[in-house]
């Protein structure tokens, strides 16, 4: 399946070490994957009308204000098992149910917001998530109203759930499949460094940025439970190992970029 270029684009200006994108290495990292240089300008012009890149010279785009936010959040990735604290057994709640549902872009912002932040539908419009995370109900009503949730929901503390859906939280998040992704993607990322040296720039450059998305998407959606709900240390070898393939992955991209803008590579 063939990356959407915008995705493509996007990932390039986050993982370079330039702060300016030229339009004709962004065209050529794009043909690695198969994407035509005019879909390349088409993906260029709608991330700029969403806001994310603005022009800055002919044919240079850089990253804008609300970029560089969002992808500061999204690269807190490599750290978000620091996050983690001791849990005392409380919940965060987050009601949704004042909200409208007639607009499709503020709906799927926030479903996006309260996925990427753990949360599960206990009740109807009730979504919750252990308090386990550093800077507890603060910190995650803000990451939440940052990432997309309306600031009219309220974010709060749930401390004293009955047995019944105590029960029932707990049963939110299907643990076994969490863990055992935990494991298929440490082992397909180890898989993949093992061989990396011996494979061509080009090919190098197209699956790290398959396989790495993947595996990162999944760390930047994952729930981050509490050690009595999921096997700490699969997920944690999980991380490591995908830490090791992103630095990888980023000195090939980085490489493949200096060889086609004709800039040399840092040492």
């Amino acid at each position: 399946m063939k990356p959407k270029p915008q995705r493509l684009i996007m990932n390039l200006m986050t993982a370079m070490d330039e702060d300016v994108l030229q339009v004709r290495d962004a065209i050529s990292m794009c043909d690695l994957f198969g994407v035509t240089s005019n879909s390349t300008r088409v993906a260029l012009t709608r991330l700029s009308g969403d806001g994310l890149i603005e022009s800055c010279g002919r044919g240079q785009y850089q990253l804008t204000d609300r970029a560089h936010q969002l992808a500061d959040d999204l690269r807190r990735w490599r750290t978000a098992l620091q996050r983690l604290e001791n849990w005392s057994g409380h919940w965060i709640g987050a009601h949704v149910g004042g909200l409208g549902r007639s607009d499709k872009p503020a709906l799927r912002r926030r479903n996006r917001a309260l996925e990427m932040n753990g949360f599960r539908e206990l009740s109807r419009d009730l979504f919750i998530r252990p308090d386990n995370l550093s800077g507890g109900v603060t910190g995650i009503r803000e990451r939440l109203y940052r990432l997309g949730l309306e600031s009219s929901a309220p974010v709060f503390l749930l401390s004293d759930l009955d047995d019944h859906h105590a029960g029932l939280a707990q049963r939110l998040w299907d643990t076994s499949a969490l863990e055992q992704r935990y494991r298929d993607s440490a082992s397909r990322l180890k898989k993949w460094l093992d061989k990396a040296d011996r494979l061509e720039p080009d090919a190098a450059a197209r699956e790290s940025f398959v396989i790495g998305d993947r595996a990162i998407r999944q760390i930047v959606f994952d729930p981050l439970l509490p050690a009595p709900m999921i096997d700490t240390t699969a997920r944690q070898t999980f991380l490591d190992t995908l830490l090791a393939f992103d630095q990888t992955g980023h000195a090939i991209w980085r490489r493949l970029y200096h060889l086609s803008s004709g800039a040399t590579a840092p040492a």
